[in-house]
């Protein structure tokens, strides 16, 4: 809202300063600093406010050293990450903008499934919470939703850089320009020699015309993205700082992709796909960073709060889509290592079980526990050793991702 205040002050005053609000950057600072700021300062609130109503965490016995103390921990702190991501999102971002749209709608949906499920389990004393088809639900709901909207509407769009051959056709200048943005189903690809995936080329043997078929095979893909990293971040919740600290790893560099991918000069200059209007989402990561980067302030350990599903399921789900908006939703198994090891730790150790017990008639397990970091806790480290060490294999794999862009 700030921002359209401040352009309609810039364009009829002169009023020092009004213009720095046409700038990213400037815009981005202000929400990094606001988000921070309302996650410290007024998630110290929020937190006295659930321990007085106790909103706490019931912890199971599975075991684990320390697991006891945290028994009466204030849960649900999710809503300090949605509510120091929403107000500086509307206060600095030009509302109107598509992604803005797409990932306000992201936290708002997700941020009520994971609500309602910590509403069930903690106020309402069932131990299940929200069923798991309703989670289910929720995500396909919110896939079939961002992905209609991202393949459907006009504002979505890029622009590919022309040929050498078409430069020289428009002008006498050689320098790359680009053609008009237009839609399409491209997507980030590492490895392949011009860098791109089209989802449309899965669908070539429909013959002439397959191109409008695209929706087919990229909203159900974005679907099962969504479900996947939000069910990771879901169970990498499971000691102090893990989820909100790797998110934030993980949200920066989609940040930097953001930045990169939607400014026409760095985007040519790094060879990278240009999508117009994508830059205005690096206002929305600012703010989130600085919600989870605010939020560990209260949630390393020891935790005086807990996120609960309320939060572990929206950044998930915000993760997902940022990098599907910035088409890099092919680089999630590196960049969100993390998430993915612990999916597939759950995965790989219900599955083991069930076979083993069916073949042996005794279940066998692969990891001490499952999800992985509850592993390295059965074999003697301390929790703030695992999630430290996360962080810093999250951080490799962030640096990775962003090489992988140029390795053709």
């Amino acid at each position: 809202m700030l921002y359209y205040l401040f352009e309609y002050l810039g364009n009829h005053q002169d009023i020092a300063g009004a213009g720095l609000y046409k700038y990213i950057s400037f815009r981005a600072a202000l929400a990094f600093v606001f988000a921070l700021l309302i996650s410290t300062v007024y998630g110290k609130k929020i937190i006295e406010y659930l321990r007085r109503k106790q909103v706490s965490e019931t912890v199971r016995e599975l075991g684990l050293e320390g697991q006891v103390q945290k028994s009466g921990t204030p849960t649900m702190g999710g809503i300090i990450i949605i509510m120091a991501t929403i107000i500086p999102v509307f206060l600095f971002a030009k509302l109107a903008n598509i992604y803005i749209i797409i990932l306000l709608i992201t936290t708002v949906w997700m941020g009520a499934i994971g609500f309602v499920d910590d509403y069930l389990k903690i106020l309402k004393k069932d131990k299940e919470g929200l069923k798991g088809r309703f989670k289910i639900l929720g995500q396909v709901g919110l896939g079939v939703i961002v992905g209609s909207m991202l393949y459907f509407s006009e504002n979505v769009t890029i622009k590919e850089e022309l040929s050498p051959q078409d430069v020289i056709q428009i002008s006498e200048s050689k320098t790359p320009v680009f053609g008009y943005a237009h839609k399409s189903t491209k997507t980030t690809m590492p490895f392949l020699k011009n860098n791109e995936f089209d989802y449309s080329k899965a669908l070539v043997w429909l013959g002439d015309g397959y191109e409008k078929y695209a929706w087919i095979i990229f909203i159900p893909f974005v679907i099962l993205i969504i479900a996947a990293v939000s069910n990771g971040a879901n169970l990498a919740d499971g000691i102090d700082g893990l989820a909100a600290g790797s998110s934030a790893i993980i949200v920066v560099t989609l940040g930097i992709f953001a930045w990169v991918s939607g400014n026409i000069v760095f985007s040519d200059y790094l060879d990278v796909m240009y999508i117009p209007n994508s830059g205005e989402m690096v206002i929305y990561i600012s703010g989130f960073a600085g919600a989870l980067i605010g939020f560990l302030w209260y949630n390393t350990y020891p935790a005086q709060v807990f996120m609960g599903d309320t939060g572990s399921l929206t950044i998930g789900g915000v993760i997902a889509v940022l990098a599907i908006a910035v088409r890099k939703e092919l680089l999630i198994p590196v960049l969100a290592g993390i998430f993915v090891a612990e999916n597939l730790s759950v995965i790989l150790q219900v599955g083991y079980f069930k076979y083993t017990k069916k073949k042996f008639g005794q279940g066998r397990r692969i990891f001490k526990m499952a999800p992985l970091h509850h592993h390295y806790q059965k074999s003697g480290y301390h929790e703030s050793k695992i999630v430290t060490r996360f962080w810093i294999i999250g951080i490799m794999l962030a640096v990775i991702t962003i090489v992988t862009l140029k390795i053709r």
